[in-house]
Parts: structure tokens; sequence; C-alpha cells
């Protein structure tokens, strides 16, 4: 998997912007106006999201390639090494699930207006 496959991936959900608020290699996509996924240009890439922290833990043990959240709130964050060692519908699950989390969360105003468009 690569970057643009990502980024294209999480543009196609509704609601999602992207922004560099760190700094120009760091990617954040955004539903509403809260994050759900930051990735860089690394290689191996890797990919933040947010997740429910009983399947975050469950994750980091089946995947040696699933780690605490870099830089973020290790009980609601995981780091998702993108190393074909996580199969790529595992990995769309991941973010689909961020991106739901995050959504749900939103304050009401802003949650309707995503998903009444």
């Amino acid at each position: 998997m690569k970057v643009d496959y990502i980024r294209e991936y999480c543009l196609r959900k509704p609601g999602v912007t992207e922004d560099l608020p760190f700094d120009e290699n760091t990617l954040v996509m955004k539903v509403g106006s809260k994050m759900f996924a930051l990735f860089g240009n690394e290689n191996p890439l890797r990919i933040n999201l947010k997740c429910d922290p009983i399947l975050a833990e469950g994750l980091r043990r089946k995947y040696e390639a699933v780690i605490p959240g870099y830089h973020m709130n290790k009980k609601h964050w995981n780091t998702v090494i993108i190393d074909d060692s996580i199969p790529e519908n595992e990995i769309l699950g991941m973010i689909d699930h961020s991106y739901k989390l995050v959504l749900k969360n939103l304050q009401k105003s802003e949650k309707e207006e995503i998903t009444n468009k």
C-alpha cells in the first residue's frame, strides 16, 4: 500500500479533508474538525489511527506491525506499520474503524452536516 492509495481511500469518505498542520511531511486526515488518520512518507509507511482501546490492544497482540500510537494517546491510537505483514483489507478496516469512531464523537451539529449531505 502506498501513501496515495491511503490518501485517496480516506478522501472518498464523507466530510473528510486533509491538512499539513504539523510540518510539510505529516498529512492529517480529518472528518469534520477531528483527526482520524496521520501519516507521512517514510519507508515503511506508518499510519496513526484512532482505535477503541480494547480493539487496539487486540490488534497489537495480533500484529507486530501495530504498536501504540507514536506521539499520540497510546490508549486510543495505534501506529500501523505498512510492511505487507497485515492484509490490505485489515488495514482498510482499521481506517474505517478510526473514521467511524471519530465521526460518532463529533458534536451533533457537525455530525449531521456530514451525514446529511
